[in-house]
């Protein structure tokens, strides 16, 4: 099958400012990762320029391989303990008002990760105390405890991500399980009922617009506050080929899907990501 070529509105250009230059330096001074960069974020220029950045944490290879990231696939190395505290002091060289903390799937580690999210915001907001802290993690394989470490450390927004409707699951994420990802966020809530929450998913894949819509009711009833749909690329030609590029039009046509099906904040676009425009997200949350 002929691939499909990626429609006008969806391209930008590459754009280097001052801010990205500083982004890039202070990073690599302290050896960290961000996602902007392992996933070739479109957005990640505007978002820097915008004092938000997407850290990275646990390394750069993950212990699953599913056919949509561009994440490599792999064993990885042992965690660096002192990350948290090196996120922490990037946080406040950068002068970051919101930052999102998000990782590779550790499914080797006894915690799975679940204790450096936590040190990861307890370290942050001990340095810069005004940060607001996003986390977007792993299903820690539906394990109630380490969701609770993670709870329990009182991030600002708790994010976990649906990724596609539950049809595609086998396809798009094999080691996921779509009910799993369901009963994370209502743990979330059922462990800490006001803390935000929030989930994404990618469209593009084969899915039809019932079964999104059946999603956002999925979401919804597991309390889910916040949820953003964005257009899936291609990374390669070794990942998932793109079924369908949706208009805006459609993204309007979804926004009003999760509006009906009770979603209160639904981020809808072609080049949406799960932490672009997080800290206005939050901000009207």
């Amino acid at each position: 099958m002929e691939r499909k070529r990626l429609p006008d509105y969806l391209k930008r250009g590459i754009v280097d400012t001052e801010k990205t230059k500083l982004v890039r330096s202070i990073l690599k001074n302290k050896c960290l990762n961000t996602v902007c960069e392992a996933a070739r974020c479109p957005n990640k220029a505007e978002c820097y320029a915008k004092n938000t950045a997407t850290f990275l944490i646990l390394g750069n290879i993950c212990t699953r391989n599913c056919r949509f990231c561009n994440i490599s696939g792999g064993v990885p190395e042992p965690p660096d303990r002192t990350e948290p505290f090196k996120v922490a002091q990037a946080i406040k060289e950068l002068g970051l008002k919101y930052a999102v903390i998000t990782s590779v799937t550790r499914d080797d580690l006894p915690l799975q990760g679940a204790d450096m999210f936590a040190q990861v915001i307890v370290e942050s907001k001990k340095l810069v105390p005004d940060i607001k802290i996003e986390v977007l993690t792993p299903d820690f394989e539906g394990i109630d405890d380490l969701i609770d470490i993670v709870v329990d450390a009182k991030p600002d927004v708790f994010n976990h991500n649906i990724e596609t409707v539950q049809r595609l699951y086998p396809k798009a994420r094999p080691l996921a399980k779509y009910e799993r990802s369901l009963s994370f966020l209502k743990h979330i809530k059922e462990r800490n009922p006001e803390m935000i929450t929030k989930s994404g998913l990618m469209v593009g894949l084969g899915e039809t617009f019932d079964e999104l819509e059946q999603t956002f009711k999925d979401l919804n009833s597991a309390g889910c506050d916040i949820v953003t749909v964005g257009q899936y690329m291609q990374p390669s030609k070794r990942h998932l080929e793109v079924e369908k590029y949706y208009t805006q039009d459609e993204f309007e046509t979804l926004k009003k899907l999760a509006k009906n099906a009770g979603i209160n904040q639904i981020v809808a676009s072609g080049l949406v990501r799960s932490s672009y425009k997080a800290f206005e997200t939050f901000l009207d949350s």
